[in-house]
């Protein structure tokens, strides 16, 4: 079983992070993400919000790190671990643009890039950048068909409703030959979406019964990555409640499992890195 690490200090919401977070900084993540490498772990996550409205912040949290600027400092750090972005939010951006800036990280860390992406929901950020929200949904499919293109070529061409593209260079590009990108949401048609157009998906506030009825529906194609949550363990204090929830989210049908793990302080975390290593096999 693969484990990602939902990124501790990077996202913060509140009432589910703790006060460490608040005060650490960078070299407190890279610490951390030097040691998940070390110990075997898949990946790390970042999320995006560009600007999030105050009345918004007090339930979604103000706190997001750039998932690119982050990244970045990060690969000079780490060898082997990937760098997932949980999620990326689609009508933010160009695919060109997503390509340029996420194809460039992808080389500049040896092929290590996962990008998730996103329809995105919160309609006041959209407003804010400018961004259409009402047919969020068709532009999103319409990125995804764009970016598959344009992540591993110099010289991407694209003809859609909502992108056209051609006779451009886009150096550099991805170094793998194809991103793996995952789709986030919660949704029938976010995966239908994933299925159709990328490699994974990513969902989030299903419980575990949805989750397994919504997979049961569907035929997954081969090498489909399904990355489910397992919630915040505890290895340290509770090693059997780790294990049962790592392994009851198998069984739900995850082939990647995201952890949240508890920590007093940045050194409590890395413990609990080495904890949860020791439990499954990691290295």
């Amino acid at each position: 079983m693969r484990l990602g690490i939902n990124s501790p200090i990077v996202t913060q919401f509140p009432g589910a992070h703790a006060q460490w977070e608040a005060d650490a900084g960078i070299g407190d993540l890279a610490r951390i993400a030097a040691t998940a490498d070390r110990l075997g772990f898949d990946h790390l996550t970042c999320s995006e919000h560009v600007a999030v409205p105050v009345t918004v912040a007090d339930e979604r949290g103000g706190t997001y790190w750039d998932p690119l600027a982050t990244f970045g400092f990060l690969a000079a750090r780490t060898e082997r671990i990937r760098m997932a972005t949980q999620v990326l939010v689609l009508g933010y951006h160009h695919p060109l643009e997503i390509a340029k800036r996420y194809g460039t990280l992808d080389a500049i860390s040896g092929g290590r890039l996962v990008l998730g992406v996103g329809v995105g929901s919160l309609e006041q950020e959209f407003e804010l950048l400018g961004a259409s929200f009402g047919d969020r949904g068709a532009r999103a499919d319409d990125a995804l068909r764009a970016l598959r293109v344009a992540l591993s070529s110099e010289r991407p061409e694209y003809h859609g409703p909502h992108y056209d593209f051609a006779d451009v260079v886009v150096r550099p590009a991805a170094s793998a030959p194809r991103v793996p990108i995952w789709v986030g949401g919660r949704t029938v048609r976010s995966l239908r979406r994933a299925m159709e157009l990328a490699d994974g998906w990513v969902p989030f506030g299903l419980g575990r019964r949805r989750l397994c009825e919504m997979l049961g529906e569907v035929d997954l194609p081969d090498g489909f990555d399904v990355v489910l949550a397992a919630g915040t363990i505890d290895p340290t204090a509770d090693p059997e409640a780790t294990r049962d929830a790592v392994g009851r989210t198998a069984e739900a049908g995850a082939t990647i499992v995201d952890v949240t793990i508890s920590a007093s302080s940045a050194d409590h975390y890395l413990d609990q890195l080495a904890a949860t290593a020791e439990l499954f096999g990691t290295r």
